[in-house]
């Protein structure tokens, strides 16, 4: 049997960049766009918002670019303030590194299991009497590149604490060919063995 499970986005991340105005680290994008012509160059950038004192900074997408060389698409979007462009655009590693910053995904994600709640509590290894080689094959699959545990996706898909998976693994019941400590961004598989 083999279960499918979603990491998907709920909302935008927030931004990690310090704010000159109040020492903040947090900024919240709106997904709007800024977009200045200079005769045949043009640049664009993404508006931020300080979660602290909402001073808006700017996080370059495009600088002194020849309008001609940008696709028309790109700039329609720009133009409508296209909010999937913008989370296109948080996780473009170019973007990124332009303007140093980093995202922060915590409560900007949610695990859809597919409709089951919880993966039956006897597939914990609960009984030790009854020793069958059934086993749940969990595929994971990534709606965006967005850096979680997996240990933490596995309690949250049954209904574990960390600890009982912790436990799991050093088990042997749950196994799967990436390391499961650490943060993984990536479509995975795990097994757990009943």
């Amino acid at each position: 049997m083999l279960d499918t499970w979603v990491v998907m986005p709920t909302c935008l991340p927030l931004v990690l960049r310090r704010c000159h105005t109040c020492a903040s680290e947090r900024f919240r994008p709106n997904g709007k766009f800024r977009v200045n012509a200079h005769h045949k160059l043009i640049d664009a950038w993404l508006l931020v918002l300080c979660t602290a004192c909402g001073e808006t900074a700017k996080l370059t997408v495009l600088e002194r670019t020849n309008v001609r060389s940008v696709r028309p698409e790109l700039l329609d979007r720009l133009h409508d303030n296209d909010a999937g462009l913008a989370a296109d655009l948080l996780q473009d590693p170019v973007v990124r590194r332009r303007n140093r910053i980093a995202l922060d995904w915590d409560n900007a994600w949610r695990l859809d299991t597919g409709g089951s709640d919880h993966l039956d509590a006897e597939a914990t290894g609960a009984t030790e009497a009854t020793e069958a080689t059934e086993a749940i094959d969990v595929s994971v699959r990534f709606a965006a590149r967005i850096p979680v545990r997996p240990v933490r996706l596995i309690a949250e898909g049954c209904g574990l604490s960390r600890a009982e998976v912790e436990g799991l693994i050093t088990d042997g019941k749950l196994v799967s060919a990436v390391r499961l400590s650490g943060k993984l961004s990536g479509d995975f598989t795990f097994t757990l063995k009943r």
